[in-house]
């Protein structure tokens, strides 16, 4: 990976640039890629003069502004040109960056990637994915917030991006991909699941229909499809559901001497269920469905969640990922279950 340049939003997160620095510095140490931080030069030299830095290939290309969490997503291509997350992207357009980071406005990071990078023909909507641990191994959810109206097309869609990542990013040989609903049942769902899912019966991946969301934890299957209001519920409730259980061992060890005990005895397996559930362990959500390769943070990021999204973008690209997802499309072209897709840069 140490030729994949990988452009990072530097002004986009809740604490930018000190965490996208770091987290740059971290990526940089490890992976030794070349990483070119944009935005704000001034405030990022100073940050960058932090670290030791000698023998790190890391650049700034300077942006002037900034589209914050409460700009629209057309702010990202009308009205702030120069935005770093907009400049990221003309990066790799230009062919001076090979994928894009950024903890940014979701919303401004999806228009900016679609306007920029364009989507892949025969991809009606982009989708944001994200990884959750199961007690397996980790089940790729999508979309998670990029399109909250959907209709079955946008849904099938999903899914041949879905079973194509889960295959070229997490190694998966047949992932199972399901429907989510409110019941296994063929009689559940609405009328938007039960379209998606007549006409997912017919693709040739391994679709194995309805799924629910116990489904999602239990291992019982590898990719969901969902809209993203659906989906973006799952995310939000299960980040919350993490944190909540987190804090209520810490209080319940902290109570009682045979606790605290009994916790210094169990610590290896509490720190193992810490990393499992720990968002920052996967990085970011890749936004699947433009040409070129983005990864999308939480806003709240850790240094940790941002060195890992850097190396996460690097391998996807290393990995083909795109070029992968339009041989899929093709395959499915010809057999007619999808529009012709196409890719300028392939």
């Amino acid at each position: 990976m140490k030729s994949i340049v990988v452009a990072v939003d530097a002004m986009g997160s809740d604490n930018a640039p000190a965490v996208e620095v770091e987290g740059a510095v971290g990526a940089a140490r490890k992976w030794g890629m070349p990483i070119v931080l944009v935005g704000d030069s001034d405030r990022i030299t100073n940050e960058l003069s932090k670290f030791d830095v000698s023998g790190l290939h890391i650049s700034i290309h300077h942006a002037s502004e900034v589209v914050g969490m409460h700009d629209s997503a057309s702010d990202a291509i009308r009205r702030k040109k120069d935005s770093s997350i907009r400049v990221a992207y003309d990066l790799v357009k230009a062919g001076d960056a090979h994928a894009v980071v950024s903890a940014g406005n979701s919303g401004a990071t999806m228009a900016a990637g679609m306007f920029v990078a364009k989507r892949i023909n025969g991809i009606e909507r982009p989708a944001i994915a994200t990884i959750m641990p199961n007690l397996e191994g980790q089940t790729l959810i999508l979309d998670v917030g990029g399109n909250v109206d959907c209709k079955a097309i946008h849904l099938e869609h999903f899914a041949v991006m879905g079973d194509v990542y889960a295959r070229q990013l997490m190694g998966m040989n047949a992932p199972r991909v399901g429907l989510l609903s409110n019941g296994a049942e063929e009689k559940k769902g609405n009328a938007l699941t039960r379209e998606t899912h007549l006409r997912l019966q017919q693709y040739p991946f391994n679709y194995i229909g309805y799924v629910e969301g116990r489904d999602i934890y239990s291992g019982a299957v590898d990719v969901v499809v969902c809209d993203g209001f659906v989906g973006n519920v799952v995310l939000k409730v299960s980040e919350g559901l993490a944190d909540s259980i987190s804090q209520m061992l810490r209080k319940e060890l902290k109570s009682r001497f045979l606790a605290k005990l009994g916790y210094l005895l169990a610590r290896p397996a509490f720190r193992a269920f810490k990393k499992k559930v720990d968002y920052a362990e996967y990085g970011g959500a890749p936004l699947l469905g433009i040409q070129e390769t983005s990864i999308i943070c939480h806003g709240g990021s850790n240094v940790k969640a941002l060195t890992n999204a850097i190396g996460q973008a690097a391998n996807s690209v290393d990995k083909e990922m795109i070029y992968e997802l339009v041989q899929q499309l093709n395959s499915l072209k010809s057999l007619g279950n999808i529009d012709s897709p196409s890719l300028d840069s392939v």
